[in-house]
Parts: C-alpha cells; sequence; structure tokens
C-alpha cells in the first residue's frame, strides 16, 4: 500500500509539473510623441534695397532646405517674430510687412500643406501635416514689401540702416 501511495503520489506531483506549460506576459509598447525641427547653419537672413527698383518692387530671399523635420505623428510649423514692430534708432517698422513663404525642400514632404504667412508676434502656421516625417525639408523664401512701403524708413548717416527682428521656428504634435 505504501508503495501505492508513493507511485501515486509521483504520478500526481507529475501531473500538477505538465499543467502548466504556458505562462503569459503583457508587453507594452509605448510611443510617445517626438517632434524636432533644425535651421540649417542659416543664422541670419538679409533683405537689401540697394536701387529704386527694390524700393518699387520689393526684395527676397530664398533659403533651400533651411529647415528640417523630424515627427512621431502629425504636426504643424510655425514661425513667430519676437516683436510686431522693429526699430533702427527713431523709426519703426512693422513686421508684419514681411512674408515667410514655404514650399517643400529636397526630400520635403509633398502631402503636407504649405501657407504663406505675414510676420507677427504670434505664432503663424506655416506647414501642417497629417502624417510623421523623417527628415523632412522646408525652404523658406522671405519676401519683404514692394510698393516703396519703406521710402522714409532709412536714416541718414547709417549705411545701411537696419531693421532686426528674432524669428522662432517651432515644431507641435497635432
Amino acid at each position: 500500500m505504501k508503495q501505492f501511495l508513493f507511485v501515486a503520489a509521483g504520478l500526481f506531483a507529475f501531473a500538477n509539473v505538465n499543467a502548466q506549460t504556458t505562462g503569459t506576459v503583457k508587453l507594452n509598447v509605448n510611443l510617445n510623441p517626438i517632434q524636432t525641427i533644425v535651421v540649417n547653419g542659416i543664422e541670419d537672413v538679409d533683405l537689401n534695397y540697394t536701387s529704386k527698383a527694390d524700393y518699387e518692387n520689393g526684395v527676397s530671399s530664398k533659403k533651400d532646405n533651411q529647415l528640417t523635420i523630424y515627427s512621431t505623428g502629425s504636426y504643424e510649423v510655425r514661425v513667430t517674430s519676437n516683436t510686431a514692430t522693429i526699430s533702427s534708432g527713431t523709426k519703426t517698422m512693422d513686421v508684419s510687412s514681411i512674408q515667410v513663404i514655404p514650399t517643400p525642400g529636397t526630400g520635403g514632404q509633398a502631402d503636407a500643406t504649405y501657407t504663406p504667412q505675414f510676420l507677427s508676434g504670434n505664432e503663424q502656421t506655416l506647414v501642417k501635416s497629417a502624417t510623421g516625417g523623417v527628415n523632412k525639408r522646408i525652404t523658406i523664401e522671405y519676401k519683404a514689401a514692394g510698393l516703396d512701403t519703406y521710402i522714409d524708413n532709412y536714416i541718414a548717416g547709417q549705411t545701411p540702416t537696419t531693421y532686426t527682428a528674432n524669428l522662432t521656428y517651432s515644431i507641435v504634435s497635432k
């Protein structure tokens, strides 16, 4: 009888070991939003008025691939000026007379929406995309007013008279 109990106990233990042949693990993949924007080596943009035609027609400066973005999902690229008016000594000018024109750069995102904006002290949306992007480039053109808008902004003795604004580009997830 002892042998029978010993064998039965052994079989019962063996049956319990074989009863747990699988286990469960919960795997979580946690994706956090990542957005980066890089201004590519262009620190100063000069809009030079050097002729009568410049004052009449306006001037522009195009910076190919000026911005590079990375985003893990939909995003917006925005621009803002540090001020609504800029001054040079005793005279001021509105930054709203300067337009920022975005277009896809090399390897840019063709399915994004690119919207030209006039500068402001408030954020202006330049690019909207419903999808993410890896190293997408954006070309920016800066276009200043014509129609003799700045004819009275030159200050005698300053050559050139320089008005300066600092622009900030940002990217946000949407």
